[in-house]
């Protein structure tokens, strides 16, 4: 590669150059956790950046390179400018000094220390202008070729969005991204946000109006007066509303996943007229968002050649038309009385959880619960005003499927302590090199000398590989069983007993996998000789309910355990959540090691309880939940728990 050498067109008042470094791009194939490394992408998905964690802004962008390989990226900034500048896709990106590490057996880009990024589009013939908020970077002539590289590559292997439309082909029930002018914006309530847009197209249907005669509207009410036949009303919700505020009349913008829905509106005969509905639903989910675009982007300067073009005269058809337009649906106005449609379509608004099961519940309000007997099922819409604890680390607990016992999980302290009071037994020699293992035993360099066994046990008499092996291990510390555990595919803490090895204690994990310890109920257990371990040496799978059922060991179950305060409006319900994996979709026996599902645990609580702002703009969530009695002395009490819910896929 050759760098060094400035690129010709480049406006000097877009970039400026730093001194040259020499750069090494790795293709997205060869990428390897742990490593630090600089990539070029083609952007086969992205999320806007978005308030994530109190005062972080987060972006998720998936690019894919000649190798056809993808690679997720989760970016965190303080800056909302210092993320990537996404348009679309099909940009092209170069990050510096992005680390790679495995989630779910898949690389996984994350910002490290001394980030940095620019932004291309991706359109063949458009100039190669980096987008960035750096006012100091490299980009050289071979920066320039990779680019064009990408570009030429993309256009034969990269869909360009479909979902990118103008007004006069939107239908209907469907998502789109829209790129248009803001003319005027006002706060509908606490809850919603009204943005006023135009693309210089007339939609196909009549679109629907927010009454603005109470509203505070920034922007030219003439010039909208003027426009208001090409003009449409987008409702913005939850957690963009902070972004919609803080639009400039006049800017162009791009909006992410925006929902269209034709919703009836009463009128004075038989039949209620449908109206072509724009939302902006809260949370996330396909990359929903707003961003502004630049004065110089293409798609920009196609719209404004749209708006310059636009027919003034475009007329909507005026309600009798409607009326008696044969083609044009409408839905009969008898039955149940009207509801606003604010309010419809708050109640419609997507859940940031999902129910996978007893869709035939009726949704039931929380102050209706609160007056009825347990035990019963029900079917919630509410927010999240609290919860407990606030240390989510703190949430994880180990539960007891017999006896439904409770217990924390050993720290790290208590566990050496442990091992150590084991550690002053020395192995017995008679118990060494037996029909079902191997033994070694050394002594330790520490001042204790203390002597540690270790028994590989064997596969039809044979050792297996150490990623296949089981070991024993007495007179281990900590250090050293999490090293072998790294090693080996499982580790079992032991000691001698007076006829054979047997477990260390319940006090400590009677298996180890990794970075996962499994522990057993101390009450429920009967535990027998480790000699009964050679039941499962033909199949040679250590699972470790097989491993618990042949020690005679009632295995604990790693479980979320949180109390969730529920608020609907019409009542505040307190609901317990005791889950596995099936609530957050997260292994609760893994999140304690894993800083990446530690992040992803906090990210989606504080979705669903933002910090610093106000209850009406929190997402909703959808939930079952159970009622059932509890007796203490001779006091009784109602007790919600939630089931059958998980959290939206988008979120995690």
């Amino acid at each position: 590669m050759f760098f060094g050498k400035s690129v010709r067109g480049l406006s000097t008042e877009s970039m400026s150059l730093a001194p040259t470094t020499n750069y090494i791009y790795t293709p997205l194939n060869q990428l390897k956790g742990g490593t630090v490394v600089n990539v070029y992408g083609v952007v086969k998905f992205f999320k806007p950046p978005y308030l994530s964690k109190g005062t972080d802004y987060c972006s998720v962008v998936t690019i894919v390179d000649q190798t056809n390989v993808k690679l997720t990226c989760l970016l965190f900034s303080r800056s909302y400018e210092a993320l990537p500048i996404i348009y679309k896709i099909g940009d092209i990106v170069r990050f510096h000094r992005l680390k790679i590490q495995v989630y779910k057996n898949e690389p996984q880009g994350i910002n490290s220390s001394g980030f940095a990024s620019l932004t291309f589009e991706g359109t063949l013939g458009t100039p190669v202008i980096p987008r960035t908020s750096s006012k100091c970077f490299n980009f050289t002539a071979q920066d320039h070729k990779m680019v064009e590289a990408l570009r030429v590559w993309a256009s034969t292997h990269i869909s360009p969005s479909s979902t990118l439309v103008q007004l006069c082909d939107v239908q209907p029930m469907q998502y789109y991204d829209l790129t248009c002018q803001l003319l005027g914006k006002a706060e509908v309530d606490g809850t919603s946000f009204l943005l006023k847009v135009w693309d210089g197209t007339r939609t196909p249907f009549p679109s629907w109006r927010v009454l603005i005669q109470d509203l505070v509207l920034e922007g030219d009410l003439s010039h909208i007066q003027r426009l208001q036949n090409l003009t449409i009303d987008i409702l913005v919700y939850d957690n963009h509303i902070q972004v919609a505020k803080s639009l400039k009349v006049g800017s162009f913008l791009r909006i992410y996943s925006l929902h269209t829905k034709l919703q009836s509106v009463n009128s004075e005969t038989q039949t209620s007229l449908l109206r072509l509905e724009f939302h902006l639903h809260g949370g996330t989910s396909y990359g929903r968002g707003i961003r502004v675009l630049p004065e110089n982007n293409s798609d920009v300067d196609q719209l404004k050649k749209a708006l310059e073009s636009a027919d003034l005269t475009a007329i909507q058809p005026s309600d009798d038309q409607l009326e008696n337009e044969e083609n044009f649906p409408t839905l009969s106005s008898s039955g149940s009385g009207s509801v606003s449609l604010y309010e419809v379509e708050r109640c419609q608004q997507l859940s940031a959880t999902i129910l996978t099961d007893h869709q035939y519940l009726e949704k039931t309000p929380l102050c209706a619960i609160l007056k009825q007997k347990a035990p019963q099922q029900y079917r919630i819409r509410a927010k999240l005003r609290s919860y407990k604890p606030k240390r989510l680390f703190q949430s994880v607990k180990l539960h007891c499927p017999k006896c439904h016992s409770l217990q924390e999980v050993p720290y790290e302290n208590d566990l050496e302590t442990i091992l150590q009071d084991a550690a002053t037994k020395t192995p017995n020699s008679k118990l060494q090199n037996t029909s079902l293992y191997d033994s070694k035993v050394w002594t330790s360099k520490d001042q204790r000398k203390r002597k540690v066994a270790i028994h590989f046990v064997k596969n039809s008499g044979i050792l297996p590989l150490s990623s296949e092996c089981l070991i024993l291990i007495e007179g281990g510390m900590l250090s050293e069983l999490s090293k072998l555990s790294s090693k080996f595919h499982s580790v079992i803490p032991v000691q001698s007993g007076p006829e054979d090895l047997e477990l260390l204690s319940l006090e400590a994990p009677f298996l180890i996998q990794g970075n996962v310890y499994h522990y057993g109920c101390k009450q429920c257990s009967s535990l027998k000789p480790i000699q009964n371990l050679s039941s499962l040496v033909d199949e040679g799978l250590w699972v470790p309910s097989a491993v618990a059922e042949a020690l005679g060991v009632v295995p604990l179950q790693y479980v979320f355990v949180m109390t969730f305060t529920l608020d609907d409006g019409t009542g505040v319900l307190e609901a317990y959540l005791m889950d596995y994996d099936k609530f957050f979709q997260i292994r609760a026996s893994e999140v304690l090691t894993d800083d990446n599902l530690q992040r992803s645990l906090d990210m989606i609580m504080n979705m669903f309880c933002p910090p610093g702002i106000k209850i009406d703009t929190y997402p909703w969530l959808e939930c079952f939940i159970k009622s059932y009695n509890v007796t203490s002395g001779v006091e009784q009490q109602i007790c919600y728990q939630i089931f059958d819910t998980t959290v939206a896929e988008d979120l995690i």
